[in-house]
């Protein structure tokens, strides 16, 4: 008995002690603590203020994106221009990218070499993701499949259609197709022959490519005089 209360009395200066201590803590930095509080309470309520912010400015931007496709789908293309060219100023939010991209594929539906030179814009930004960069150089590599000497095509879609690319697929077909143009049918099949080979190609390239390696096995076009 006479050993329990020795300890419950030892508890009780203990903690007698430990309050003094916070007493004194408290008296000698009690206006540190509010301030490491108060930053904290700032800190986390401008995090959710800019988190609010960003999620409305990415909404108004969503909305603008919408009007300006449906300007588009509605045949005003100088105003559906117009806006595009204005979200895509905006750099803080992903729409402004989209927008972008949007532009170039306007520009290349009334011409071909703009469009291709707004992707070039895109591809040479390095401030845009690798990965739409590269989706950027395919696009305009399309634009200029029936213009551009293929070696130029191919230097920029080879490192492409490499098996780790997100854009192997359409970058083998391009390749493809620049040999089939140039009547370089050794070369074209080269490339319809990996794109046989991945399973993960998509199923309507797979179809296409049943009319690619036809034409592969036709052979050159002999022009006639």
């Amino acid at each position: 008995m006479a050993t329990n209360q020795n300890d419950e009395f030892i508890r009780e200066v203990d903690e007698e002690y430990r309050r003094d201590q916070l007493a004194k803590v408290w008296q000698r930095h009690s206006g540190l603590i509010i301030g490491v509080i108060t930053l904290v309470v700032v800190g986390v309520g401008g995090w959710r203020y800019w988190e609010h912010t960003q999620e409305t400015r990415a909404q108004a931007a969503a909305v603008r994106f919408e009007d300006a496709l449906k300007l588009s789908t509605d045949n005003k293309a100088q105003e559906a221009d117009a806006a595009l060219e204005t979200l895509a100023k905006e750099g803080d939010t992903g729409y402004s990218l989209l927008a972008r991209f949007r532009l170039a594929a306007e520009r290349g539906q009334q011409n071909a070499e703009q469009g291709a030179t707004a992707y070039d814009a895109l591809a040479n930004d390095s401030g845009v993701a690798p990965l739409w960069r590269d989706l950027a150089k395919l696009r305009a590599a399309w634009l200029r499949l029936d213009t551009a000497e293929p070696a130029k095509i191919r230097q920029t879609l080879e490192p492409m259609a490499v098996p780790a690319n997100a854009w192997r697929h359409s970058a083998r077909e391009l390749l493809g197709l620049s040999g089939l143009k140039a009547g370089d049918m050794d070369y074209a099949g080269r490339w319809f022959d990996q794109i046989a080979a991945d399973r993960e190609t998509p199923p309507a390239l797979r179809q296409r490519l049943a009319i690619y390696t036809a034409l592969v096995a036709g052979g050159p076009v002999q022009v006639t005089q």
